[in-house]
This record gives C-alpha cells, sequence and structure tokens, in this order.
C-alpha cells in the first residue's frame, strides 16, 4: 500500500462527508470514486473492499460525532463549576474565556464586562488554571450570521463543541479552589507563563511576534498589522506550520546529537516531546497536522526493516487519524487550508519542484502551488485573493525562516537562562520588525492588488476544481508545443469565470442589510449594470477610558456591510446615498470609502450638516469623488428603473431627521419609498405636495418609530409591504406597535431585519419575490 493511502484517506473522507455535510450527492461522488479507481487506478476487489469498510466506519463515526454534538445544560441555569481550559482573551473591558461545567462536561464560553483598570491588571496577570470555581451568569445563545455571507459565530463553536455563551455577574476567579493540575493543564500553564514573559520582558513588536511564532499566539498582535498580513496573503506566516515543527524538532536532534545522545534515544524523545509541543503552541491544526506527520515518519525511521513510509503516506495517515478522532474538524478553516495545501505541494513536488535549481524558483514554484490549491477555500470563506502574495511570500518567507524564527527563539532562551536580554539585540530586531512592518503596510494598501469575484455557488466550486487540476497536469507535463498556450487558457479561465458568472446573472435585487440599530440598503440591477447602497449603517462609540477601548472595536461598516458586498463579488458603488448625518445611517462609511471604489455620493441639501457628513465630504475630495447635495425636484434613470426625490427642499433648515433624502423609485416592477428618518411633519408634506401618491414598498422610517410613519401618509399610501431595518432587542422599543397597527390597518405585509435578518427582493424582468434570510 505504499504510495496509496492517500485514496484510503479520500474514502474516508467521503464518509465523514456523507454523515455531516449531505448525504445523496456524497455517496454519488463516493461510487464514482470507487470505479475510478478500480478502471483508472486498477485498484484489486481487496483495495476496494477496504476502502469501502473504511468509509463506512467513518461515516459511522460522523453520525456518532454529530449525534453527540449538543448541549445538556438547562437554559435557566445560573449558577455553574467551571474548570478553565485555554488561556484568557482581555481586550478592552472584555474577558473571554473557555471552560469546563463540570456537572454535564460541557464547554461553554464564558464573558466578564471588566469592573475597574486594577481588577483588569490583577486578570491580565492571574492564570486561571488548576482551579475550580463556581460563578453566576446568564446563559445565552452565541450570535448567528443574519445576512448572507455573515460570519455565523453559533455555528463555528459548535463546531467546537460549544453551545452557551455564559455572562458572568462576577469575576471568574471569585469562590475558586484550586485543583490538581493534569499534565495537559500543566502545559497550558506553562504556555500563559512564557506569553506573559514576553509580554512583560520585551516591546510590544517583539512581544507579538514571539508569541505568534512560539506559542501560536497572535492575541497580542497588533489588529491593524494582522490586516496588512491578511491583505497581502502572507498572514500563514504568523501560524505554526510544518516549516516551524520540522525546524524546531531538527534544532532539538542536532543539539542532542551533539551532545553526544543516540539517535534511538533522540527519537523516542521527540515522540514524546511533539504531544507535549502540539499543546504548548495551541494545538492548532497546523501544527496537530505537522506533529502526527513528524511522528509517523520517525515512528517509521525506528521500524524501518518492517514498516516503509513516504510523505504522502505520512500526511494521509495523519489525516485519517486526526479525522478519526474529530469528525466535526472538517468544517474548521485552518484544518481544511493546512491538510488541502501540504497534499498539493507534496504531490506536486516529485514533478515540478524538481525542474526548478534555484531555491528562488523553487519557492515560487511552491507559492504558486499552495495559492492555486487554496483558491476554491479562500474565495469561499473570504471572497478574495491577494494578487501580490507571491511576490510578498517570496521576500517574507526568507525573512521569518531565517531572521525572525530563530532570533525570537534565541532571545527569549537568553531571557529564560538568565534573566535579561542584551539591549543591543532588541533593539536590532525591534528596529527589523518596525520596518518590515511599515513595508508590509505600503505593500497592502497598494491599488488594485486583491481580486474579489465573491463566494462562489458550488457549481463554480466544482469547475474550479477542474480548472485547478488541469492546470496542475498541464505544469507537470514535459515540454510540448501548445503547453504556454493551454496554462494561459486555463488561468484566464479561472481568473473570469466567477467576474462572468456575477455579469450573467439577469437577476437584480433590493436587500436591506441588516445592520442592527440603523439602516443600509443595497440596490443591484441585472447583469452589472449598478450597485447604489443607500445608507452604511454605524456604532455608536462612545469615548471610554482608554483601559476599557478595544483594540479593534466592531464597527458595522467594516465587519457587516463591506463583506455581505464583496461576498457578492461587489467593489463599485456606483451612488451612495447618505440619506443624513445621524451615525446610524452614515457612521460605516469611512469603511465603505476605504475598501470600495465610489463614483460618486448624494446627500441632503441641508444648511447644517452633521460632522460626519463634513468629514465623509472631505474624505471624497481626497479620493475624487463628487458630492451631489439633492433636493425635491431631482432625479434620474438607470437601465429603465426610476428615481425621484421627494424631500427635502434646496438648502433645508431644520430637524435633521425632517431633512432626511427622500425618494420614490420603480425598481423591478414595483414601486418604492425610501426616507431615511423622516419624521411624520416630512412624510404629511410629501403627501399634500403628491396627493395621488401610492407606493408598493415602504421603508419604514426611523426603524418602526411612532415618530415617523403618519396614520394620514399611511392611509395615503397603502404600502402592499413595508420594510422595518430594526436592532434585536434595542434599547428604543422598535418598532412601535403604533407603528405595527397602522400598517396591520391597511393589510401591509411586514418584514423585520431583527426577526427575519437580511431582507431581499430579488427580480427578473419586471417581476419578483421577497426572501428572508432568517425562516
Amino acid at each position: 500500500m505504499s504510495g496509496k493511502y492517500i485514496y484510503v484517506a479520500l474514502g474516508a473522507f467521503l464518509g465523514v462527508l456523507c454523515s455531516l455535510v449531505k448525504i445523496f450527492p456524497f455517496i454519488i461522488l463516493a461510487f464514482l470514486y470507487l470505479l475510478a479507481l478500480a478502471k483508472l487506478k486498477k485498484f484489486k476487489q481487496a483495495q476496494i473492499l477496504l476502502i469501502i469498510l473504511l468509509g463506512f466506519v467513518f461515516f459511522l463515526k460522523g453520525e456518532w460525532a454529530d449525534t453527540h454534538n449538543n448541549s445538556k445544560l438547562s437554559p435557566a441555569k445560573t449558577v455553574f463549576y467551571i474548570q478553565y481550559t485555554q488561556d484568557p482573551i482581555i481586550d478592552g473591558d472584555l474577558l473571554k474565556v473557555q471552560g469546563i461545567e463540570r456537572e454535564y462536561k460541557e464547554q461553554v464560553l464564558l464573558r466578564y464586562q471588566i469592573k475597574s483598570e486594577k481588577e483588569k491588571k490583577v486578570l491580565q496577570n492571574q492564570s486561571l488554571y488548576g482551579c475550580l470555581c463556581q460563578v453566576k451568569g446568564t446563559l445565552k445563545k452565541p450570535s448567528i450570521a443574519k445576512n448572507p455571507n455573515g460570519f455565523d459565530y453559533r455555528s463555528y463553536l459548535a463546531a467546537n463543541g460549544i453551545f452557551w455563551v455564559i455572562d458572568l455577574e462576577q469575576s471568574p476567579l471569585q469562590n475558586c479552589k484550586p485543583t490538581k493540575l493534569s499534565p495537559s493543564v500543566f502545559i497550558k500553564q506553562l504556555r500563559f507563563t512564557g506569553i506573559s514573559d514576553l509580554k512583560s520582558n520585551f516591546p510590544q513588536e517583539i512581544a507579538g511576534l514571539s508569541a505568534a511564532l512560539i506559542f501560536g499566539d497572535t492575541n497580542i498582535l497588533d489588529p491593524e498589522l494582522l490586516s496588512d498580513y491578511q491583505r497581502t496573503g502572507i498572514v500563514h506566516l504568523l501560524a505554526i506550520s510544518g516549516l516551524h515543527v520540522t525546524l524546531f524538532i531538527g534544532m532539538i536532534f542536532f543539539i542532542g546529537i551533539r551532545c553526544g545522545l543516540t539517535r534511538q534515544f533522540m527519537t523516542n524523545f521527540l515522540l514524546i516531546l511533539l504531544p507535549v509541543y502540539v499543546v504548548l503552541t495551541g494545538s492548532s491544526p497546523s501544527v496537530i497536522r505537522s506533529c502526527l506527520m513528524i511522528s509517523l515518519i520517525l515512528i517509521a525511521e525506528k521500524w524501518k526493516h518492517h514498516l516503509r513510509l513516504i510523505t504522502i503516506d505520512a500526511i494521509s495517515l495523519a489525516f485519517i487519524l486526526y479525522l478519526f478522532v474529530s469528525p466535526m474538524i472538517i468544517f474548521d478553516i485552518g484544518f481544511q487550508l493546512s491538510f488541502l495545501v501540504s497534499f498539493a505541494i507534496i504531490l506536486a513536488a516529485p514533478e515540478t519542484l524538481k525542474r526548478y535549481r534555484g531555491n528562488g524558483a523553487k519557492m515560487v514554484a511552491t507559492s504558486v502551488t499552495a495559492q492555486l490549491s487554496a483558491m476554491p477555500l479562500l474565495l469561499y470563506h473570504y471572497f478574495e485573493l491577494s494578487l501580490i502574495s507571491i511576490a510578498a511570500n517570496l521576500l517574507y518567507i526568507p525573512l521569518f525562516s531565517f531572521v525572525y524564527l530563530p532570533a525570537v527563539y534565541v532571545l527569549f532562551i537568553i531571557q529564560l537562562l538568565i534573566g535579561t536580554t542584551p539591549r543591543t539585540l532588541i533593539i536590532l530586531l525591534e528596529k527589523t520588525i518596525e520596518l518590515s512592518n511599515k513595508l508590509l503596510e505600503v505593500i497592502g494598501n497598494i491599488p488594485y492588488t486583491s481580486y474579489t469575484p465573491g463566494r462562489p455557488h458550488n457549481f463554480i466550486i466544482f469547475i474550479y476544481i477542474i480548472l485547478i487540476a488541469s492546470l496542475f497536469y498541464v505544469w507537470e507535463r514535459g515540454p510540448y508545443l501548445n503547453k504556454r498556450a493551454h496554462s494561459m487558457v486555463l488561468i484566464v479561465t479561472l481568473l473570469s469565470i466567477q467576474p462572468c458568472w456575477n455579469w450573467l446573472n439577469p437577476y437584480g435585487e433590493v436587500t436591506m442589510i441588516d445592520v442592527g440599530q440603523g439602516d443600509s440598503i443595497l440596490i443591484h440591477f441585472p447583469h452589472g449594470q449598478g450597485n447604489y447602497l443607500i445608507d452604511t449603517g454605524g456604532s455608536l462609540n462612545f469615548k471610554e477610558e482608554e483601559w476599557k477601548m478595544r483594540s479593534k472595536p466592531f464597527e458595522v461598516g467594516r465587519d457587516v456591510v463591506v463583506p455581505f458586498l464583496k461576498g457578492k463579488g461587489i467593489t463599485k458603488i456606483d451612488k451612495l446615498i447618505l440619506t443624513h448625518g445621524d451615525m446610524d445611517h452614515i457612521g460605516g462609511a469611512s469603511s465603505i470609502l476605504s475598501e470600495l471604489e465610489v463614483k460618486q455620493i448624494l446627500m441632503p441639501s441641508v444648511t447644517e450638516p452633521s460632522e460626519t457628513e463634513v468629514l465623509i465630504s472631505k474624505e471624497a475630495a481626497k479620493q475624487g469623488i463628487p458630492v451631489i447635495k439633492v433636493s425635491s425636484g431631482d432625479n434620474w434613470y438607470q437601465n429603465g428603473n426610476s428615481f425621484y426625490i421627494l424631500s427635502p427642499e434646496r438648502n433645508f433648515t431644520g430637524e435633521r431627521n425632517r431633512g432626511s433624502i427622500a425618494f420614490v423609485a420603480a425598481i423591478g416592477g414595483i414601486s418604492w419609498f425610501f426616507g431615511g428618518d423622516l419624521d411624520q411633519e416630512g412624510e404629511e408634506k410629501i403627501i399634500a405636495q403628491h396627493p395621488k401618491l401610492t407606493i408598493d414598498v415602504l421603508k419604514a422610517g426611523h426603524h418602526g418609530s411612532k415618530t415617523s410613519s403618519a396614520e394620514a401618509f399611511i392611509n395615503q399610501i397603502k404600502p402592499k409591504a413595508a420594510l422595518i431595518s430594526v436592532g434585536e432587542h434595542n434599547r428604543f422599543g422598535h418598532p412601535h406597535q403604533e407603528v405595527l397597527n397602522r400598517l396591520a390597518a391597511v393589510h401591509t405585509k411586514i418584514y423585520r431585519t431583527d426577526l427575519q435578518g437580511a431582507i431581499t427582493y430579488y427580480f427578473y424582468s419586471g417581476k419578483g419575490t421577497f426572501s428572508t434570510y432568517l425562516p
């Protein structure tokens, strides 16, 4: 079976997919796979039966995991006995930590709002391991995705066996008693101490990088720096990968041999050390994969007269073992990328890398292999690719491998041994990191270096797989007449298929995005003929004491609206319509302007714009984006759809909500009214000027507040449907019952983002239908 374990691994994988994803399509795929093995690979009957048996075993294992992946805790429970299992994450005045509820042996996530700066310092320096604590709190379900392409925190935690968040009433360290440390908890305690020492003894730049490369912890890295790593496609360098593990294990082995220890002794020692190293570095999928592979290779070396194991067999067996122990891990992005890229590089190496002589050429080939193999997953999860990642990898992989990695280990070991580190070494490394970070920021902000086609449809993913496999096949073949032409055709097809799919899509949409207590509405025309965004949502961030401030506070524009748009492959906004100056309507505009191409901004014609409107206008001027002040009577047409401004009058003076841009539009065969936070007086003025106005769909003013949606206004326009953008459990009590009653009286169908998530009207050829993201 040497060299064939990969086929067994694929059989096991299909078995898990049948149980945890969808049985019917993967059963068909499994049948075709077995048929291909029999016909193309000439597998014997016994080998086919072995794969079928193993696939069935993994199917049962997946079924068992799915059946037992549920909560036993009662929602009414308020007192818990918790044993903490992870390092706490403290961000501003918020502490989050994982633990096990001892009565039901169930994992939970705990949150605590820190009361004072003094308490924060205590919690930062105090380990939560080695104690059993009685805590009081409220059980809450994790948040769910309420928009297409949104991050579903509940599903993410459920895949890791966590179903509840406990909001603590008091410190997680009150009412605790010591417990005996298990070996794994003892190692986690060492990890916590090591990271704390780094933060105490080194500057921020060195401490953050050292924590990432030594202990696999990126929580103390600057969030903006992390974003730069992500934009340039080199964030994987901050994760402990096979390269890090190999260098570390090689260093230990070399030191042992040089000290006179036998190879047999060092092999046994490393087999014991590797599980310790997994826990010490945070047990990420990439570390587990690497350590499993190295362990299997070491075992094969010990039994080399009885067991022959090549690299592809080692990773295949590591995959099988990992999947059997944790079937739910297939939903982990790190697991998917780590194994997929590793398989691709190992499979490609014999035929492609051997053709390149220089290290630089080999590195380019390896980076291209990694990017191609990861492309479908990266687009599915993150919607875009960095076009400069290969160049950035060529620059930063040597820097990490030959400078950062040895440097942080040397400094850390010196600090441990003598209790201090030479200032010269610290300054030298700090300056090197600062320079490379500045360069990374420059590279990350180069325009037009990202490819954003959006989240691919399952059918497109299938096409991607075929195209990438074909490209690897052409690459691996020897020279032939049309090789370069075939490669170019495949590459162009690969990069254009998703944008072409988006352009060919004949459906348009109007979507009220769920931005919580705020407004943001996308109007997308068919065949990529244009995109409008009405408002951007926004968060009200009050000035806090410095110790309470989060490193990267939640921002609706950056964290909700931009991912929603990029997930649809939208990178250009033809008209950004900002109805008025309230933060919950335009607070996210700065993120839209920095992340997307905006062609034009419409604002209300008012004499006293808000401070935020002024800042947006200044940023627009910097980027050369025209800002047009609109008022009643302005109108335009777009691909057969009409838009007519009803309010405000030019140079409006008065209350800000009354000065909202209000307009009617004919889109997708029906009429719409968009009015921002227009109040009752403004609505009544409109119907007085337009006594025959009727509307099919009303965007309810001011989130369903009783200050809008006047009875006379509703009775005249008689909307067939009303859209209410409102935050879940908001403190204003929106939507008010009076408004709901007025709409019900004229038989209006009501859609609410707090209950139904994003609300979308899909239209085609003058006809359409509404759908909601949540049932």
